[in-house]
């Protein structure tokens, strides 16, 4: 009888677990962020290829906004998404490089407080989203220009 744990038989070895993917342009996203600003740590998430969030407080949304936008390539807002979130609201900013990288910056404002600043100055485009999570979600962001309601049919 042949012992099958013998090497001489010829059993093919395992195949060696697979790699974990190496996602190299967003990890280096990641290591700006994080140098730049280093309460980041910890707050990034890579979830797949060309698809990062990134958790951080309001009051540092315009800060890394910016730079996300001026000396990382992501020159495109795409949209905001509110999400009720008991106390506070939600508020995704989904942004993308020409690449297909989409970063999303989350963060929270009070319900009863005021939210971040408009970030029209940056993505004149964002008035219309904003708009939406005012309306729908009853968010309150500073500095919106007066404008129409969000248009949705009565």
């Amino acid at each position: 009888m042949v012992d099958a744990t013998d090497p001489q038989v010829g059993i093919p070895a395992a195949p060696a677990a697979p790699k974990p993917p190496v996602f190299e342009a967003e990890q280096k996203i990641q290591q700006q962020l994080v140098e730049r600003f280093p309460f980041l740590t910890d707050q990034i998430t890579i979830q797949r290829a060309r698809r990062m969030w990134v958790k951080l407080p309001m009051e540092q949304l315009h800060p890394v906004m910016l730079a996300a936008k001026d000396q990382l390539a992501f020159g495109m807002l795409c949209t905001i998404t509110g999400t009720d979130e008991g106390a506070n609201i939600g508020l995704l900013y989904h942004m993308a490089q020409d690449s297909g990288i989409v970063m999303t910056l989350c963060t929270e404002a009070p319900k009863n407080g005021p939210g971040p600043a408009t970030v029209t100055p940056y993505f004149p485009t964002a008035e219309l989203a904003e708009r939406e999570v005012i309306d729908l979600l009853g968010a309150q962001i500073q500095n919106l220009p007066e404008g129409p309601r969000y248009p949705l049919p009565e």
